[in-house]
């Protein structure tokens, strides 16, 4: 019900799930309910809009530069220092293009699709902790409010493909459809081993829960379960990986085997949405995994309390989430110019074959560890 709102809206409601909720907004307009929670979360999401279109021009950018070096060639380099602001130039480019739509496509699903998968990926963002306070919501039930915002994607790729009447838009969304369906088993065995480890849903308890311990980082739960968490981090990986499309698993789009796929008969601005989406979700998908697996915004060698409290201590926090993160894009980037893009019946294969056991796996080893 939730993930089908909009993002203002999911934020409100996500605040009254139910238990307490602290966040920076909330505590700025001395929330509980009623009109302060409606103003912090407005203020709320206008932060998370800024972040989450902020993201995909930076890593629009990374990328290009990372493939470039990759590829011995320059990379961007002509529009503004280091060729900084050519994808905003590709921005504005896009929003004077002109807009069309196919004339025998469904036009209300056609226009409807790229503002429902934007909308899910800025809802999702509000449930991210970037520190102990610095979070829009921290809802009791975070981790399966994002996981049903995530499944909003394949939603608005299922719902372009079929409204523009073109039978390889329609391709795509199936096989985006059939590999995202497939890849949230063992996306969601791995949610529930973090869960099982720290017996809350709550994001930014599961940080919290990830301080102090040997060199803090002892407590972080690849290495509080060395047997089963770790394998568990890689399986989650890669079923985020094949979430946000993403080679090899980028068969939704397969330029060379479906023009462009399910979005082929977009342009302009509606065209730029899936990549807003598709970009950052990246950072979304990372932080995530953080949050869960790496200690969120917890730093190696130094205790808890020294990103706790003072607003330096909630800023420092914040930018060791955002560089475990970042360091987890650039593999996304790295795997894109390296790997070759797989086959669909090799992506099915994979997940049913190799990656559902080992997460099945995993969590029956977690239960033990847990209560031996």
């Amino acid at each position: 019900m939730i993930s089908a709102l909009p993002p203002a809206a999911a934020i409100f409601l996500a605040q009254g799930t139910g238990g307490e909720s602290r966040s920076l907004f909330r505590d700025l307009f001395g929330a509980g309910s009623g009109w302060g929670s409606f103003a912090s979360a407005v203020l709320g999401f206008a932060v998370v809009f800024a972040v989450a279109s902020a993201l995909p021009v930076l890593f629009t950018w990374a990328e290009r530069r990372v493939s470039g070096r990759m590829q011995q060639r320059r990379g961007p380099n002509r529009v503004g220092p280091f060729g900084l602001v050519q994808a905003v130039a590709d921005g504005v480019k896009l929003m004077f293009k002109e807009d069309i739509i196919p004339a025998n496509a469904e036009r209300f699903l056609f226009a409807l699709a790229p503002g429902l998968v934007l909308a899910g990926m800025i809802a999702a963002f509000a449930l991210i902790p970037f520190s102990e306070r610095a979070i829009v919501v921290d809802a009791p039930l975070g981790v399966y409010l994002l996981a049903a915002l995530l499944s909003l994607q394949v939603l608005g790729v299922v719902m372009a493909g079929w409204a523009s009447n073109n039978k390889w838009s329609l391709l795509g969304a199936m096989r985006e459809a059939a590999q995202m369906v497939s890849y949230e088993i063992p996306m969601g065995i791995c949610l529930l081993i973090g869960v099982l480890s720290f017996s809350t849903l709550s994001l930014r308890e599961m940080s919290l829960a990830q301080a102090d311990g040997w060199l803090n980082v002892g407590n972080w739960l690849i290495f509080r379960n060395p047997l089963f968490a770790f394998p568990a981090f890689v399986v989650l990986y890669v079923a985020l990986l094949a979430n946000t499309k993403r080679a090899p698993f980028d068969l939704p789009e397969a330029e060379s085997e479906l023009v462009s796929g399910f979005h082929t008969e977009y342009s302009g601005i509606r065209f730029s949405f899936f990549f807003l989406e598709e970009y950052a979700s990246m950072f979304l998908v990372s932080a995530l995994a953080v949050c869960m697996f790496l200690g969120g915004w917890n730093i190696p060698f130094l205790p808890g309390s020294v990103v706790t409290g003072s607003v330096g201590a909630e800023i420092l926090a914040a930018l060791v989430l955002i560089v475990k993160s970042f360091a987890l894009v650039f593999v996304m980037i790295w795997l894109r110019w390296t790997l070759p893009r797989i086959r669909i019946d090799q992506v099915m294969n994979l997940c049913y074959k190799y990656l559902t056991p080992i997460a099945f796996v995993c969590l029956i080893g977690t239960c033990w560890w847990e209560l031996r």
